[in-house]
């Protein structure tokens, strides 16, 4: 049986711990946190050892699970790698490149799985569509969040915009020609609000906007290809999906001669879909699907090299901000 200790149990770390304490095919091994009372509660919510000690976990785990504060990701990372434990790690993969490139080396050397928690790729309504997504020349995001403390240590570039960069990017496989961005700090010395023009070699743009300064709650994305429309709201666990009639071709004439005598479901097939109510969240299927590669040595979904190409994006979003603000 697979053993997994959890790291850093605050917002998102207690919901890891939980989900690994379910999973039929590991075990809950333990948890840590720096702050020791912390992992004492969560520890005896699931009968599991809090440890006081980081590298006693590495002796004993298989995997470890890392939720901690992004700064601390690379630190918690390598000594558990070299270790030889397969890692979770909570997105972004680390601050730096340079760190998540020296992690995939050790990754690789030792054989050992990373994989990186770009949750969205496991959202149920999303993987309801992907296989219809094939071509998208244009892409549209919106993930707009009122402001909280938590991931303010970061900038909204890597806290909430890397989310769609990553899911962006699986879904158009080729190299970026240009990037164009802009953004400013509202509430903190960093960036609240940011939006980046991506366009790919293969002609396809993004338009990506990332907000934690929102009056409201938004997490959509829209995809446009030939003769289809997808708009996915997370928010709402719904898509509504638009193609083009097969009929519309024989009702062409008529459209032509100025009759009226249609319906718009005879131009265009719309379809909606919605999560489904008993199915599993994005969470259990993420995690689930990280030990699963562990158990059958197959790629993780969203491993370290996708975690570090995403990663590289974000940062020269940040970048070309920066200079942008900078000669201002």
């Amino acid at each position: 049986m697979l053993k997994v200790g959890v790291v850093g149990v605050g917002h998102l770390g207690k919901h890891h711990a939980r989900v690994f304490s379910q999973i039929g095919n590991c075990t809950l091994l333990g948890v840590y946190d720096k702050i020791y009372d912390r992992a004492i509660e969560i520890a005896n919510l699931y009968n599991v050892r809090a440890y006081k000690n980081y590298e006693d976990m590495l002796i004993e785990a298989d995997a470890v699970d890392i939720a901690a504060t992004t700064t601390y990701h690379f630190e918690l990372a390598k000594p558990a790698l070299l270790k030889g434990c397969h890692v979770f790690l909570e997105k972004p993969i680390t601050s730096t490149l340079e760190q998540a490139e020296e992690l995939v080396k050790i990754a690789k050397e030792k054989n050992l799985k990373i994989q990186v928690g770009h949750i969205e790729r496991f959202n149920p309504v999303i993987m309801q569509v992907a296989n219809d997504i094939e071509v998208p020349m244009f892409i549209e995001s919106h993930r707009l969040a009122p402001f909280t403390p938590r991931g303010s240590d970061v900038p909204v570039v890597l806290d909430l915009m890397i989310h769609d960069i990553d899911l962006i990017m699986s879904f158009i496989p080729c190299a970026i020609n240009e990037i164009r961005a802009s953004g400013v700090g509202i509430l903190t010395p960093s960036i609240d609000i940011a939006n980046a023009r991506i366009e790919f070699e293969n002609g396809a743009i993004a338009n990506v906007t990332a907000s934690r300064v929102s009056m409201k709650r938004e997490r959509k994305i829209r995809f446009f290809q030939k003769d289809s429309y997808i708009s996915v709201d997370f928010q709402n666990k719904k898509v509504d999906y638009f193609k083009k009639s097969a009929n519309l071709y024989a009702i062409l004439p008529q459209i032509l001669s100025g009759d009226t005598n249609f319906t718009p479901q005879d131009m265009v097939e719309i379809r909606e879909f919605s999560s489904p109510e008993n199915g599993k969240d994005a969470l259990t299927l993420e995690l689930e699907s990280f030990v699963n590669a562990i158990i059958q040595d197959t790629r993780p979904v969203v491993d370290g090299y996708d975690g570090t190409r995403a990663l590289k994006v974000a940062l020269e979003i940040m970048d070309i901000i920066s200079k942008s603000t900078s000669t201002k």
